[in-house]
């Protein structure tokens, strides 16, 4: 695509309205330490279209963006990510067709894995963020890695998990805290776990009632890990402190762990929203609906970055 050529980011005007995105895809901005400690992108070469990119490519069917960006990384680098920042989104026409495609990006930090040359891409370059720009073809890749340097590279991620379905509170008889995930709700939980491990978790906590347990298990059990209990984020625990509920979320950054933790509907909103007042960052909207997902980023032991994912991580991203 030349300079002149038509493209926007997150979601602005498309290059002809009448045209709406019918071809999605993912990628990433592939990241690792140098052995200075500098941070390098990982940019591809594909003959077939004698370009410089980011990785990326179309989703197979019922996959989510997410398993795509991972999927697409590892087939085109042969590198194991996880995946941190949501990154925004880029549309642009294919050319000689009224089709529009999308790509969402993450930012992707390298775990494994030995790049090999392969039908898709023939050369892998390792550029530091000073000589990227240069190596890319396109001025929407360009942006995305501008994105990407807006905050640093490795900033902590921890995943707040709202419970799945668990029906509605009047028609169960029994104790509230012991009302379990629905059958829609436990096919929630699986996806989600799918989904989570894109991001590299390795331990899971949750409030303690039944179904936010319920909502992380299979998670955990992939992970072979196991369920730390947080009373202060449960809806009666929070109600009764919230600044302590807070102080409790915020303890549960790591800067050497991605924690997953799985809270309440009455929780999520109000703790988000002190937490983001504190350290001077916008919410994007969000409906915060039953098996949605914040994917937060942390920096100096502030919320830098927050990314709303809904219902099993399925459909759209929204920013911060």
């Amino acid at each position: 695509m030349s300079e002149s050529a038509g493209y926007t980011m997150d979601g602005g005007p498309f290059w002809d309205p009448r045209v709406t995105a019918n071809i999605h895809a993912a990628g990433a901005v592939v990241w690792r330490r140098s052995p200075a400690g500098t941070i390098e992108i990982a940019v591809v070469h594909r003959p077939k279209y004698q370009d410089w990119s980011l990785p990326k490519g179309k989703l197979d069917p019922g996959e989510t963006p997410v398993l795509a960006a991972v999927r697409e990384v590892r087939e085109e680098t042969g590198l194991n990510c996880r995946l941190g920042r949501y990154l925004g989104h880029v549309t642009y026409p294919i050319p000689g067709h009224r089709k529009l495609k999308r790509v969402d990006y993450w930012a992707a930090e390298v775990a494994d894995g030995e790049f090999h040359a392969n039908a898709e891409v023939d050369e892998l370059g390792w550029y530091p963020l000073d000589k990227v720009m240069d190596q890319l073809s396109y001025p929407m890749d360009r942006q995305v890695v501008r994105t990407f340097a807006r905050l640093p590279a490795d900033t902590a991620t921890l995943l707040l998990v709202r419970h799945a379905k668990a029906g509605h509170r009047e028609r169960f008889d029994g104790p509230d805290e012991q009302r379990p995930l629905e059958r829609a709700g436990q096919e929630q939980a699986r996806a989600l776990a799918d989904n989570l491990l894109a991001f590299g978790p390795a331990q899971v906590f949750s409030a303690p009632p039944l179904r936010c347990v319920q909502t992380v298990e299979p998670l955990a059990e992939r992970l072979g890990v196991p369920i730390t209990l947080e009373p202060l984020l449960s809806e009666e625990g929070y109600a009764a402190d919230p600044d302590a509920g807070l102080a409790r979320l915020a303890e549960l950054v790591s800067p050497a762990h991605v924690r997953v933790v799985c809270s309440q509907g009455k929780v999520i909103p109000d703790l988000l929203d002190r937490w983001a007042e504190r350290d001077g960052l916008k919410l994007p909207p969000a409906r915060n609906r039953k098996g949605s997902v914040w994917v937060l980023s942390i920096a100096g032991g502030q919320l830098v970055d927050a990314d709303h994912m809904d219902r099993s991580l399925s459909t759209g991203v929204v920013k911060s």
